[in-house]
C-alpha cells in the first residue's frame, strides 16, 4: 500500500493545523512519546498519553503493516525527584553504608517501573517497540548509537552550547528561530517558575545539559566532570538512537511543549544540523479531576494503581478497559474532567458494546469507518458512534456483532478473554511459577508457549510489596 494512500491527517502544534501525514519511509513509520520519570507510582494524567499514542500507535500499525511502525517510549530513571525519593525510603540505610545510592536509586526506579508496565498493561496498552532507559544512554556506547555527552560535544563544537561554573549550557541565542513550538520570541519572554535564572547563564532562558554531581549524588565521568545530564537532553538522544536525526512524529502532554519539547528541538536541530527534529509534533490535553486540577493539598490525586486496586475513587475500584474508554471518550487534544460520572458513563457504554459483540462467536471484518473516524486526526468518539450503531445493529442477527467485536479488540478492549478458560489460565500460571521455582525452565516455558498459541501472552513481574514472582496474562492482540 502506498503511503498516499493512507488518508491520515494529524494536528502539527509545530504549525497549528491539522496536517495530511506523508511517512518519511513508509516501511518504518517512526513516533517517539516521552514517558514517566519513575520516582512514584504513575498517576492518571500519565496514563492519558499512554491510552492516546498507545491508539495511534494502533492504526498506524493497520495503515502501514505491524512490522513497519516503531514506537520508542522511554524510562526516565535519572532525575533529582528520584534521588530525593532515595533518600527518603532509604535514607538510612545510605547513612550507616549498608545500601550505596545508586544501589538505592535502582530499588526505587525498579519498583516503580514495574508497577507502571503493570498499570499500562491492565489499561490495554501494546508495549513500545523499544523503551530505553536514560541511564543506559548517558555516555558513549559500544554499539555506536546517540548518547548524551556525544550530542553535548557536538553543541559545543557547533557553537550552540558553553561552559560555565561546572555546568554545560545550551545557548538559546545561537538559534534565531528559537520557540517555534511553543510560539515564544526571546526577546518576550520573561524568566519565571519554568525558566531557572543563575547569573553565570548568558541569557535567563539558557537551559542546563550537563550539571556537576557531589559525591553524594549518581554521576558519570565527562569532559567536564563527573555530572549527570539536564533533562531535555536524554529524549534528544533516545530518539535519535533509535529513530534517527529526523523522525515521523513526536507525543506527550500539553504541559511538555514548553520547556521539554521546545528544548529537544534546540538541541537535537543545532547538534544535528536539521530543519526539523520530528515533522509532527502530538500533544494531548490537560487532566482535571471532578472540576479542579489534580493536586495533592486537594487530596485529588490518584494513582493509576489506586483506581484499578483501591476503593479511594468513587468508592471502588475501576476496571482498567473502564478507565481506558473513560480517557477516549474526550477528544485527545480537548481538556477532560475526570470524574466518577465520566467513569459510570464508560462502564455502561462499555457493558452494551460487550453485550452486542458476544452475540458474534468470532470477531468480523474492522470496519472501514472506524478507521475512517480514527484517521481524522484520532477522532475517537466519531468512531465510538459507529460501535453504538454496530451494538444497535446487532441483535438483529447481521455481521454487526462481529464488526463491533473486531473494532473493541482493535481499539484495545477485552472482550476476546470471555472465550478463553480463565480457570484453566489461572492453573497453568500457578504450575509454571512452581515449575520455575524448580527450575525447570523447560517445562515452564512450554507451558507459557502453548498458552501464547491459544491468544493467551504471559507477563512477569516482580510483587512492588514483596519482591516475589508474579505473572499477569492479557489476550495477545
Amino acid at each position: 500500500m502506498s503511503d498516499a494512500s493512507q488518508g491520515l491527517r494529524l494536528y502539527n502544534t509545530l504549525t497549528r493545523t491539522k496536517e495530511d501525514f506523508v511517512a518519511i519511509d513508509p516501511r518504518n513509520v517512526r513516533m517517539y512519546v516521552c514517558g514517566p520519570t519513575v520516582y512514584d507510582f504513575a498517576h492518571i494524567g500519565n496514563a492519558r498519553p499512554v491510552i492516546v499514542f498507545d491508539v495511534l500507535f494502533r492504526l498506524l500499525r493497520h495503515l502501514y503493516g505491524e512490522t513497519h511502525v516503531t514506537y520508542v517510549r522511554n524510562i526516565t530513571d535519572v532525575d533529582d525527584k528520584i534521588n530525593a525519593r532515595a533518600l527518603r525510603d532509604f535514607g538510612g540505610e545510605i547513612a550507616s553504608g549498608t545500601l550505596s545510592l545508586n544501589e538505592a536509586i535502582r530499588r526505587v526506579t525498579e519498583k516503580t517501573a514495574d508497577q507502571f508496565h503493570n498499570d499500562v498493561a491492565v489499561l490495554g496498552c501494546l508495549e513500545p517497540t523499544v523503551e530505553p532507559r536514560a541511564t543506559e544512554f548517558v555516555e558513549p556506547r559500544a554499539d555506536g548509537k546517540a548518547d548524551m555527552i556525544s550530542l553535548i560535544q557536538s553543541l559545543i563544537a557547533r557553537g550552540h552550547a558553553y561552559v560555565a561554573a561546572g555546568e554545560v549550557l545550551f545557548d538559546t541565542a545561537s538559534m534565531p528561530d528559537y520557540g517555534q513550538l511553543s510560539k515564544r520570541n526571546l526577546d518576550e519572554q520573561q524568566a519565571g517558575a519554568r525558566v531557572a535564572v543563575d547569573a553565570h547563564k548568558k541569557n535567563p532562558q539558557d537551559f542546563v545539559l550537563w550539571k556537576l554531581s557531589s559525591p553524594e549524588e549518581p554521576g558519570w565521568n565527562s569532559p567536564w566532570g563527573r555530572g549527570r545530564p539536564g533533562w531535555h537532553i536524554e529524549c534528544s538522544a533516545m530518539s535519535a538512537a533509535y529513530l534517527g536525526e529526523v523522525f515521523d512524529i513526536h507525543g506527550g502532554g500539553l504541559d511538555l511543549i514548553f520547556p521539554h519539547h521546545e528544548n529537544e528541538i534546540a538541541q537535537s536541530r543545532c547538534a544535528h544540523g536539521t530543519d526539523v527534529m520530528a515533522n509532527i509534533w502530538m500533544h494531548n490535553g490537560f487532566l482535571q479531576v471532578e472540576g479542579q486540577k489534580m493536586s495533592k493539598s486537594l487530596g485529588n490525586f490518584y494513582s493509576i494503581n489506586e483506581l484499578l486496586e483501591t476503593q479511594t475513587f468513587g468508592g471502588r475500584k475501576w476496571p482498567g478497559e473502564v478507565l481506558r474508554l473513560a480517557m477516549l471518550m474526550t477528544h485527545y487534544r480537548e481538556p477532560i474532567d475526570f470524574s466518577v460520572r465520566k467513569l459510570e458513563e464508560a462502564e455502561n457504554t462499555l457493558r452494551k458494546w460487550k453485550r452486542a459483540a458476544d452475540l458474534a462467536p468470532a470477531a468480523g471484518q474492522l470496519p472501514v469507518e472506524v478507521i475512517e473516524a480514527l484517521s481524522d486526526d484520532l477522532a475517537t468518539y466519531a468512531a465510538f458512534q459507529v460501535l453504538t450503531q454496530l451494538a444497535g445493529e446487532a441483535v438483529d442477527g447481521n455481521d454487526a456483532a462481529a464488526s463491533l467485536k473486531a473494532s473493541l479488540l482493535f481499539l484495545g478492549f477485552d472482550v476476546a478473554s470471555a472465550d478463553i478458560d480463565k480457570g484453566g489460565v489461572a492453573k497453568a500460571i500457578a504450575n509454571r511459577l512452581a515449575l520455575i521455582a524448580a527450575k525447570n525452565w523447560a517445562e515452564a516455558d512450554r507451558i507459557r508457549d502453548e498458552l501464547l498459541a491459544q491468544g493467551v501472552q504471559l507477563k512477569d513481574g516482580k510483587d512492588p510489596v514483596t519482591g516475589e514472582r508474579i505473572t499477569t496474562w492479557e489476550v495477545k492482540r
